[in-house]
C-alpha cells in the first residue's frame, strides 16, 4: 500500500512590503511522503513571496512534469513556474519553453555546490534563482504543526515569520534574476 501525504493547514497573514501586497491566505498543503518539513516550508515561503490570485500548489513530487507551484492564465497557459530545490538544468530549460516566467528557490546546505555546478548553464536561461538561508529554513521547519496560524512579513530580502510556536527570520540571496 502506498504511503499517503500528510496534510497541513496554514492560515497566513501576509504583508509583502516589497510589492505592497497584503492578504490572508488559507493554504492546505500536502506533504509528499518523500518530502521533508524543510522542503515543504520552503514551498510555503516561495508561495508567500509570489502570492497572487490563482497561484496554486501542484501535485509536485507526485507528478515530475509539473512545477511545485504555478500560475495558470484563463486560457490555461502557464504564466509562472516555481520549482523548489535544486532542479536539473534540463528541467528548467523545458520550463522556460512552457512558462512565461520561471523561478527557482533552493533551500538546503548543498545549494552552494549545486549552484557552482549549474550557474554557467542557468546563465543562458531566462530564469530567476534564489537561495534561502538553509539554517533559517531548518528553524522554520522546526516550528511546523499540522494546523498553524502564521504572520509573514516580507521586506527586502527577508521574511519574518511569527507563529504561536515561535518565530524566525528567513533571508535569501538572489543568485540570478531576469
Amino acid at each position: 500500500m502506498a504511503l499517503k501525504p500528510t496534510i497541513y493547514k496554514f492560515n497566513i497573514s501576509l504583508s509583502d512590503i516589497n510589492r505592497h501586497y497584503y492578504d490572508t491566505l488559507n493554504l492546505t498543503v500536502a506533504q509528499h511522503p518523500s518530502e521533508n518539513p524543510e522542503r515543504m516550508m520552503a514551498r510555503v515561503l516561495a508561495y508567500c513571496l509570489n502570492a497572487q490570485e490563482s497561484l496554486a500548489f501542484t501535485k509536485g513530487l507526485s507528478e515530475p512534469d509539473v512545477p511545485d507551484i504555478w500560475l495558470r492564465t484563463l486560457d490555461d497557459q502557464i504564466a509562472l513556474w516555481i520549482d523548489v530545490g535544486e532542479p536539473a538544468v534540463e528541467r528548467i530549460k523545458k520550463a522556460t519553453r512552457l512558462a512565461q516566467t520561471v523561478k527557482v528557490y533552493s533551500f538546503n546546505a548543498k545549494s552552494d555546490v549545486w549552484w557552482e555546478q549549474s550557474k554557467g548553464k542557468f546563465a543562458l536561461l531566462p530564469v530567476s534563482v534564489f537561495r534561502f538561508d538553509a539554517n533559517a529554513i531548518d528553524k522554520l521547519a522546526g516550528l511546523v504543526q499540522r494546523t498553524m496560524t502564521l504572520s509573514v512579513t516580507i521586506t527586502g530580502d527577508s521574511a519574518y515569520v511569527a507563529t504561536d510556536a515561535g518565530e524566525c527570520e528567513v533571508e535569501w540571496s538572489p543568485l540570478q534574476t531576469v
